[in-house]
């Protein structure tokens, strides 16, 4: 029922409005952040069907397995994400402008959760490590490289994304895996850029 309902919201109100309508994929963790009516009709496979029973057989033969991390993104969607203002009220939150103050320093190890594709478009922070957010849990595990990396006495990793929703809850993630010195810069790399913070 709720794939007929997905078709019907589609083909009986999406599509029809004019191809230039400017669309941003929720569900994109590639970096492609808007799209148009016009590009997906023509690019997108699964609008590639003539009737609702089609949708319905192709949409019910993909068996997908859950996106990565959805046991964290699930629970933050339903409480409408996780409010950056609330990790900065825990005290896990750098300003831009204190994350610039406190880089350069071996105390400091920087960590950008965007994908590859997100970076090259837009530039990364000098000598940040990348380990995409899609990753996080798996770099989590006990001898994996993020607890090691916090294992330094006085060390604090440091994560930004591209506007802080993914490194809060990044942080919030870490500190339930018991990782106490991580926070991120609210914002992200758009208010370090903002902020006249260096980019490569």
């Amino acid at each position: 029922m709720a794939t007929r309902a997905q078709y019907e919201s589609l083909f009986g109100r999406l599509l029809k409005l004019p191809d230039e309508t400017l669309v941003y994929p929720a569900h994109d963790y590639k970096g492609d952040t808007v799209s148009t009516i016009g590009e997906e009709r023509i690019h997108n496979p699964r609008l590639q069907v003539r009737s609702a029973e089609e949708y319905i057989e192709l949409m019910n033969n993909l068996r997908l397995g859950n996106p990565k991390m959805m046991d964290v993104a699930l629970p933050a969607n339903l409480r409408q994400g996780l409010p950056q203002e609330q990790i900065a009220q825990r005290g896990w939150a750098y300003s831009a402008e204190q994350a610039k103050a406190l880089i350069g320093g071996r105390e400091v190890v920087l960590v950008d959760l965007r994908e590859k594709c997100e970076r090259e478009r837009h530039g990364e922070i000098p000598g940040a490590l990348h380990l995409p957010y899609g990753d996080l849990r798996e770099n989590l595990s006990p001898n994996d490289i993020l607890h090691m990396l916090a294992a330094v006495p006085d060390r604090t990793l440091l994560f930004y994304c591209a506007f802080g929703e993914r490194s809060a809850m990044a942080v919030q993630v870490a500190q339930d895996a018991g990782l106490r010195a991580v926070r991120h810069i609210q914002g992200g790399i758009e208010a370090w850029r903002k902020a006249g913070g260096a980019l490569a």
